[in-house]
């Protein structure tokens, strides 16, 4: 069953719930999900509002041929795996969530010639194409609908038709649309079901759902699977984590942020399931806009460094902002335009063109106009001039998304720490592997000094810089000192250490004679407390005391 979008009638009610399905699957392994490391679990997420990224024709509103002509783009990000909002035929009353016919392409998108063309090409580039479903409702001009007024079976079961309860805060009889939702989570275990099968039996990489849900924690949780004990059924792949963007904002601190990471990590389920960290959408305020433009690469230092899937949207990896000026040029816009209730409730602000350089209109359409208009800022904050720029928001984001890759953010541990109001430290851990230390400053104010080695004590004292900001004074390559870390405003930085196993093992071969000539040879009592003080030193897991000099990233020595 579904429930009818309620734009134009009173037999359902308007809520979403989005699945988003692998459409294509680039490589061809065989076998069902058995790996704990799997292609959706170790790429980054990208979200493509189809009307804004690139128009190939035109007509100012984007296309699948334009999309299909900028995916370079996304192969030049890190990106793995893109998702379209919704290119279904719809009258568009609400921006094709509303849709008539789900194997039909919306014409101003282009044809399914079109959508093949976009599939072939992402798969020369490696990128998997995922698109947006709604089973949830359909517009009421679906052939299905329609069929379902006339009450001609077996489409009279294809929605939801009641009277609906009275509303009790209502004195005039007025009734709540019905739904059925309480069914919601078995459905996604179906749906579950299908797609595993399906991979089972014809091969490829596995076919994912993702589902959008704004619930309590409780209930988002159960979309993984169910609360089954002995053969739980599974659900969602990827349960969508809003709380980046529920939770947090430009007033959070650094307590807030803790405490909001690991409340989606305490309450996900321990085996099976797979984090993940949404930062945007279309339907929320660009995270310049939202935690401050000053704080955009700090903010992505975050998302792409905490454990699991990591989910940008279009415009966010160079730092785009609101347009609170986006009132659509032709009446196509959000259906709440005008006065304060457009700046209050209009979704236009974050959906404006992809700035791509500094021609005319941004170089996202050779139309005379376009369908919501570009960011005035687009002649300076570009993605043109940001891949020219020695150092830029772009270029940050894409040193990260490289980093990730690093087998201990894909697989290692987490342990984060709220240093101060304001300054954020984790470190990411895995056995034989680098650890790496992440340090987030969302305050304006002076530079401050951290020590990291007395939150984390099997810190070597000397880490090597992995990523710094656009505006950082640290470059990447930098030694700074694990206890006396100066941290400038708005910092997001990323610092990489020596793996804790090889200094664990080079202290514990160590042969004990050294130890003895090494006695033998010293006179100066000032040497043996130093001496003394480092054997302490390695007996809580830092520097091998042994080792006279300075440690590299690499663990070699400096001379």
């Amino acid at each position: 069953m579904m429930v009818v979008n309620q734009q134009r009638t009173n037999c359902g009610i308007k809520w979403r719930w989005l699945y988003f399905v692998l459409a294509v699957a680039i490589s061809h392994t065989s076998g069902t999900e058995t790996s704990n490391d799997e292609w959706w679990q170790r790429t980054v997420f990208y979200q493509i509002y189809p009307r804004s990224f690139m128009d190939s024709n035109g007509d100012g509103v984007g296309d699948l041929r334009g999309i299909s002509s900028r995916l370079v783009h996304l192969k030049d990000a890190g990106i793995g795996a893109t998702w379209l909002s919704p290119i279904f035929l719809s009258p568009m009353v609400d921006f094709g969530y509303d849709i008539t016919d789900y194997t039909a392409i919306q014409p101003e998108y282009g044809t399914m010639e079109d959508f093949a063309a976009l599939l072939a090409e992402a798969e020369r580039l490696g990128i998997k194409i995922i698109l947006d479903f709604v089973p949830n409702h359909t517009s009421d001009q679906c052939e299905w609908f329609q069929r379902s007024v006339a009450r001609e079976a077996p489409y009279t079961d294809y929605y939801v038709w009641h009277d609906g309860r009275v509303d009790p805060s209502s004195s005039n009889g007025t009734r709540l649309p019905p739904n059925n939702w309480p069914e919601d989570y078995d459905m996604v275990y179906q749906w579950r079901k299908l797609l595993d099968d399906w991979t089972r039996d014809y091969g490829g990489d596995s076919r994912i759902i993702m589902t959008e849900a704004y619930a309590n924690i409780t209930f988002t949780m159960k979309y993984y699977r169910s609360g089954e004990e002995n053969q739980p059924r599974q659900g969602s792949h990827m349960p969508f984590n809003f709380l980046l963007i529920t939770d947090l904002n430009r007033d959070s601190t650094a307590q807030d942020f803790v405490f909001t990471i690991n409340k989606w990590l305490t309450y996900m389920p321990r085996t099976g399931a797979t984090a993940n960290w949404v930062l945007g959408n279309h339907d929320q305020r660009r995270v310049g806009t939202r935690y401050g433009a000053e704080r955009i690469d700090a903010i992505h230092t975050l998302l792409l460094t905490l454990p699991g899937i990591a989910v940008t949207y279009y415009g966010e990896e160079i730092g785009m902002l609101d347009n609170p000026d986006a009132i659509s040029s032709n009446g196509t816009g959000d259906s709440v335009t005008g006065g304060d209730a457009f700046i209050v409730f209009s979704r236009d602000p974050e959906r404006t063109p992809f700035q791509w350089d500094d021609t005319a209109n941004a170089g996202f359409s050779t139309g005379p106009t376009t369908w919501l208009p570009v960011h005035p800022n687009y002649r300076q904050l570009n993605l043109a001039a940001e891949k020219r720029s020695e150092r830029s928001h772009y270029k940050t984001y894409q040193a990260l998304v490289r980093l990730r890759t690093h087998a201990t953010f894909r697989k290692g541990s987490i342990q984060l720490v709220p240093y101060s109001d304001s300054v954020i430290v984790y470190v990411r851990e895995l056995q034989d592997a680098d650890t790496f230390v992440v340090v987030i400053n969302l305050s304006d104010g002076a530079d401050r000094m951290v020590d990291l080695a007395s939150v984390f004590p099997r810190l070597s004292p000397e880490l090597t810089v992995a990523s710094s900001g656009s505006e950082s004074n640290y470059r990447t390559g930098d030694i700074v000192q694990s206890d006396r870390l100066i941290v400038g405003r708005y910092e997001g930085l990323v610092l990489q250490g020596v793996p804790l196993t090889s200094r664990t093992r080079d202290r514990d071969a160590m042969p004990s004679t050294n130890l003895a000539v090494l006695w033998r040879t010293v006179k100066d009592a000032a040497v043996i407390a130093s001496i003394i003080i480092a054997l302490g030193s390695s007996y809580y897991g830092l520097q091998p005391w042994h080792t006279i000099g300075k440690w590299t990233a690499r663990g070699s020595l400096k001379k």
